[in-house]
């Protein structure tokens, strides 16, 4: 099979393959990071046409970043290479805040490329919007890096709608990052008609619900944060109500011949020619899974069965604890 590819942003207009990977569980957050694994992951991702992978200086923090390096060393016109700047950490772990001023933008570039291994950047992201500083100057900033040829083109991370808006009259947007899936549909209210109209491609992360869409649970282990709190969806009641869920759409896959998760990424890219979902693993087998839902077709009365089994409003509990950053 041969990985389809979609182009994201039409002022600006980055082609990409259809599925991504995100490479962020590879170095924390979701159990023991293994960076053995996670390069195996991703050189495989580059040889079924898996070639557009996401990363952050903040995963880690910043290990990932090397990692990736490390994998696509001797690859890189294979890739395209999306990362992100504004969730500022120590080395240590340690949280500092968001940054959005535009000096911060300059040294956190330079630091990724150095850790990258590579001369330029293919999608740079704002992770999270600094309210703090007005976009304009964020967005100026990263349009300095284009100019100098260090980034090619710009992206936001969990934006509003008025954000995108000023960004975009700054520099051309090429995508919003945002989660999205059968659990998360709050963007298609106002964010998704605004990107449709700015011409603003769609690059959702979880799109597989944090894994839960997959039927497979996280551990309690104190290093995956689905375990710690962080997330409400899996805690208590709320848990209970999402695994229900869960099992509807566990029913459909089996009268499609997939797996769960083949069907919910396959909602995903349903979703329009210009969505490129970033489904994260640092396991060959899932990665293999996730490519398999690229042979999945639905049909109009597959999605309003699914939509009917995952309404908008049954999910149960916020995607985050904390949602202060999010549609800033």
């Amino acid at each position: 099979m041969t990985t389809p590819h979609r182009t994201l942003g039409t002022s600006s207009a980055l082609t990409v393959s259809a599925l991504g990977l995100g490479c962020m569980g590879m170095s924390e957050f979701y159990g023991t990071p293994d960076e053995a694994g996670g390069i195996a992951t991703i050189q495989r991702a580059l040889d079924l046409g898996v070639t557009f992978l996401d990363t952050a200086d903040m995963y880690g923090p910043f290990t990932n970043e090397q990692l990736v390096g490390k994998a696509i060393a001797g690859r890189r016109d294979e890739v395209q290479l999306a990362t992100k700047f504004g969730n500022e950490r120590n080395p240590d772990g340690s949280w500092v805040g968001i940054n959005g001023s535009p000096d911060y933008v300059r040294r956190a570039c330079d630091a990724s490329l150095t850790r990258l291994g590579v001369d330029h950047i293919d999608l740079y992201y704002q992770h999270r919007v600094d309210r703090t500083v007005p976009i304009e100057e964020t967005v100026g900033a990263m349009k300095e890096l284009v100019e100098a040829g260090k980034v090619r083109h710009l992206g936001l991370s969990e934006a509003s709608a008025d954000t995108i808006r000023r960004a975009h009259a700054v520099h051309p947007i090429t995508a919003l990052q945002s989660e999205y899936s059968l659990f998360t549909r709050d963007l298609e209210d106002e964010i998704l008609p605004v990107l449709r109209e700015l011409g603003i491609g769609l690059v959702p992360y979880s799109p597989l619900g944090r894994g839960m869409l997959t039927g497979a649970m996280p551990t309690d282990a104190a290093d995956d944060a689905r375990s710690s709190g962080r997330f409400p969806r899996f805690e208590g009641d709320n848990l209970t109500r999402n695994l229900s869920l869960v099992e509807q759409v566990r029913d459909i896959a089996a009268a499609k011949g997939c797996t769960p998760g083949q069907l919910a990424l396959a909602w995903v890219l349903a979703q329009g020619d210009d969505v490129a979902p970033i489904p994260g693993t640092k396991r060959v087998r899932y990665l293999e899974e996730n490519v398999g839902a690229l042979a999945v077709e639905l049909t109009a009365d597959d999605l309003a069965t699914l939509e009917a089994a995952v309404p908008r409003d049954a999910v149960a509990g916020d995607r985050y604890g904390d949602m202060s950053s999010i549609d800033a």
